[in-house]
C-alpha cells in the first residue's frame, strides 16, 4: 500500500483544505496526473500525484481542513495485488433487529442523534470505534458522502460554468451566487477577484489577504531567523541585450514580443550550472544541489499578495518558449490556479522589481533555497569603458546568498558571469 500525503507547497504552508478529488477509489493513475485541488493561504492549487498507482481509498473529504504530510489518500502499486473487497451488504431480512444493532455496534446516544439530524440510516454506517462503535465523526462521514452524490450527478448531467476552484470556495465563503458572477477569465472564466468585485459591498474584509500576510511573515521571519544571508550586487550593462531584443521583436506581433525579462531568467539559470551550490535546499543541518535549474518567478498578485512558482528547466529552453511559459504561469498564478509541482519544486527564486521602478531590491531567501536574485529597473547611467565616456542603459543585478552554503567570493564570481551572459544574448 501506498499513501499519498499532503505536500507541502512552500515553506509558508503548514496546512490545506481539500476542495475536489478528481479521481475516485478503482482509478488508474499515472505520475505527474491531477488527483485533487487543495486550497492554501495563497491559491487553490492542482496536486499531482508523484507515481504510478491505482487509488484504493480516500480518506479525506471535500472541505476538510489537514496539516501537511496528513494521509489524503492510498493506492495500490500497478500490478500489485489489490487489497481485500468489502464483505457484501447483507440482505434486508438478516438485519437483526434494532436492539441487536444497537448492541452489536454499540452506538453512542450522540451518535444516533446526530444520525438523526443529518437523516442517515446508523444502521448501515460502518463503525471505527472501539469494538466497532459508531462514533460521531463516522455519522457525519456518511452524511457528506451521501450529500456530494446530488452534485456529481448535476455535475454530469451538463457542462458547468468555468469556473477556477479558488473563485468557487469564495462564493462559497462569501455567500455568492456564482451563476451571477460577471467572469473576466479566458474563456469566460469566473476568477477569484471576479467573485470578491461581486461580493465588496457585503464583503467587509478579505481574509485571504490576511491569511497570506501572515503566511509571508512566517517564512521571512524563519528566512531572517535561521538563514545567515549575505548580500552582492553588481551593474550590469545592458546595450546589447536590449540591441538584441529590438531586433528579436521586430517581426514579432505585439503579443509575441520578448521581454528583458525571458533574457534575464535564462541568464541566471546558465550562471547556476558553474555554480551549483546558488541552486538547491538546505535541510536536515546539509545542503542539498538541486539535479535541475527551477526558478521560481516572484509574482505580484491583483488583489494583493505575493506568489513564486516555478519554471521548469530554464536552462534547457529557448526565450520564445520561456515566455510563452512566463506568460501562462502569470496568468493561471493570478487566476488561482497553479500545479502543486509549480509550488514546490523552485530551487531559486528570482525576483524582477523594474516595472515598479525601483533600482535595486535585496530579497530575502525563501527557505530552504539558499539564495535569490534580484533585478531593478534599467536607467541610463554615466558609463566609462576604455578610456571612453558615454550613457549605458544598466541594471542593478543583486544576489542573496546563504553563508551556510557559499561565501562572498563565490557569490561575486556568480554575479560576474551573470554579467558577462548577459553580454551575449544571442548565446541565451
Amino acid at each position: 500500500m501506498i499513501e499519498f500525503k499532503l505536500p507541502s507547497l512552500g515553506a509558508d504552508m503548514d496546512q490545506g483544505t481539500l476542495l475536489e478529488w478528481k479521481v475516485s477509489p478503482g482509478d488508474t493513475v499515472r505520475k505527474g496526473q491531477v488527483v485533487a485541488i487543495v486550497d492554501t493561504s495563497k491559491a487553490a492549487v492542482d496536486v499531482e500525484i508523484w507515481i504510478d498507482g491505482v487509488v484504493r481509498e480516500l480518506r479525506v473529504h471535500p472541505g476538510e481542513t489537514v496539516p501537511v504530510g496528513a494521509v489524503l489518500a492510498t493506492l495500490d502499486g500497478i500490478g500489485e495485488a489489490p487489497s481485500a473487497p468489502e464483505p457484501p451488504a447483507r440482505p434486508a431480512a438478516a438485519l437483526p433487529a434494532a436492539k441487536d444493532a444497537v448492541a452489536a455496534h454499540r452506538i453512542s446516544p450522540a451518535a444516533r442523534k446526530h444520525a438523526e439530524e443529518r437523516g442517515v440510516d446508523i444502521d448501515r454506517i460502518a463503525g471505527s470505534g472501539p469494538d466497532g462503535g459508531v462514533t460521531v465523526e463516522d455519522v457525519e462521514h456518511a452524511a457528506k458522502a451521501a450529500s456530494a452524490a446530488p452534485a456529481a450527478i448535476t455535475k454530469a448531467a451538463g457542462p458547468r460554468r468555468p469556473v477556477t476552484p479558488a473563485a468557487r470556495k469564495r462564493a462559497r465563503e462569501l455567500n455568492v451566487d456564482i451563476e451571477t458572477v460577471a467572469a473576466s477569465g479566458p474563456g469566460g472564466a469566473v476568477l477569484l477577484e471576479d467573485v470578491e468585485r461581486a461580493a465588496a459591498p457585503a464583503a467587509p474584509a478579505k481574509d485571504r489577504q490576511t491569511e497570506m500576510r501572515r503566511a509571508i511573515a512566517a517564512a521571512m521571519s524563519r528566512s531572517k531567523r535561521e538563514i545567515p544571508h549575505y548580500y552582492l550586487s553588481e551593474v550590469v550593462p545592458m546595450q546589447r541585450a536590449l540591441d538584441w531584443l529590438a531586433a528579436a521583436n521586430s517581426g514579432r506581433p505585439v503579443t509575441g514580443r520578448l521581454l528583458i525579462a525571458v533574457l534575464q531568467l535564462k541568464a541566471v539559470a546558465l550562471a547556476l550550472k558553474k555554480f551549483p551550490e546558488m541552486n538547491g535546499f538546505f535541510r536536515d543541518n546539509a545542503f542539498q544541489p538541486a539535479a535541475a535549474v527551477h526558478l521560481g518567478v516572484a509574482i505580484s498578485l491583483r488583489q494583493g499578495g505575493l506568489i513564486a512558482p516555478a519554471l521548469h528547466d530554464v536552462g534547457k529552453k529557448s526565450p520564445e518558449q520561456l515566455m510563452r511559459e512566463l506568460t501562462d504561469l502569470v496568468r493561471r498564478a493570478r487566476a488561482g490556479s497553479l500545479r502543486s509541482s509549480e509550488m514546490s519544486d523552485p530551487t531559486l527564486t528570482v525576483t524582477n522589481l523594474g516595472e515598479q521602478g525601483v533600482k535595486a531590491v535585496y530579497g530575502v531567501i525563501y527557505p530552504p533555497q539558499v539564495a535569490l536574485v534580484g533585478f531593478g529597473r534599467i536607467v541610463e547611467q554615466p558609463w566609462a569603458e576604455n578610456g571612453t565616456l558615454s550613457v549605458m542603459p544598466a541594471v542593478t543585478a543583486s544576489l542573496a546568498a546563504d553563508h551556510r552554503v557559499s561565501d562572498g567570493h563565490r557569490g561575486a564570481l556568480f554575479l560576474a558571469e551573470l554579467r558577462e551572459l548577459l553580454q551575449q544574448p544571442e548565446n541565451l
